[in-house]
């Protein structure tokens, strides 16, 4: 008679596979940013108890961002879509964002007392 035993996936195995979907999601939306915007690089930054925020800015200027429940997550993302990732947003990579009229209209009012845009 052969030994059988009842494999009982606890919390912890769970946990782990729903990160991983996690992951792979955001890893999805990482890569089709890039392909739309001919490429990608990123900077991952801890946000407190919200997570993690993805920084990503195209070789077009264009950027975004994602926000990832860790910073595991968010570095396992990174990883699986590919990207260079930057210690920090600062310098050559700051640099290559492309700001429009949205975006200093939106800081104006927000910084001078100018008119809210939202």
């Amino acid at each position: 008679m052969a030994d059988t035993q009842q494999v009982d996936e606890g919390a912890g195995a769970k946990a782990e596979r729903k990160a991983e979907r996690k992951a792979a999601r955001l890893a999805k939306e990482i890569d089709a940013f890039a392909g739309a915007h001919g490429g990608a690089e990123g900077q991952v930054a801890y946000i407190g108890q919200r997570g993690a925020r993805i920084v990503l800015v195209g070789e077009d200027g264009v950027w975004g961002d994602l926000v990832a429940p860790t910073y595991d997550i968010a570095e396992k993302a990174v990883q699986q879509a590919g990207i260079i990732v930057h210690e920090a947003f600062d310098g050559e990579f700051a640099g290559k964002v492309k700001t429009g009229p949205y975006e200093w209209t939106r800081m104006a009012g927000i910084q001078v007392g100018g008119k809210r845009t939202v």
